[in-house]
């Protein structure tokens, strides 16, 4: 079974990002390593969503943020492991959308927020043409 190893602060700083974007959807870059089955979160980052005619329901990360958060990756030895996203009002489970652009290896955590803050956030892993679940562990 895959497993994401995500600090508690780091976790804290996606929900974070997440409550202060809310309604919007926000996401970002899970910056660390690979070890066999598991992808080990070190630094993640937030990017802009300029999918600004769905910005409620859709993602796309800003170029220049994906290419910074991958140099900063590079110069520290690391790689980018995954991509973490909010989904505003609606449950952290991927949707079509999220499994058509998704890479295999990499990590997507999910946060469903609302107006009252985060209700879970959970991650999965592309197996296959279907999503997997992944344990988060700390």
């Amino acid at each position: 079974m895959p497993v994401l190893r995500l600090p508690e602060t780091l976790c804290e700083s996606v929900s974070a990002f997440a409550r202060e974007g809310y309604p919007q959807e926000t996401c970002g870059l899970l910056l660390g390593k690979r070890n066999g089955a598991e992808n080990v979160v070190a630094r993640v980052r937030q990017a802009r969503n300029i999918n600004l005619d769905r910005s409620q329901d859709r993602y796309e990360i800003h170029p220049e943020d994906f290419l910074a958060a991958d140099r900063e990756a590079r110069e520290a030895g690391m790689d980018i492991v995954g991509v973490w996203h909010s989904h505003p009002d609606h449950p952290a489970r991927p949707s079509e959308t999220d499994r058509a652009a998704a890479w295999p290896e990499w990590s997507y955590v999910i946060v469903a927020v609302g107006p009252s803050g985060v209700q879970e956030v959970r991650c999965w892993r592309l197996a296959s043409d279907d999503f997997e679940e992944e344990v988060i562990a700390t």
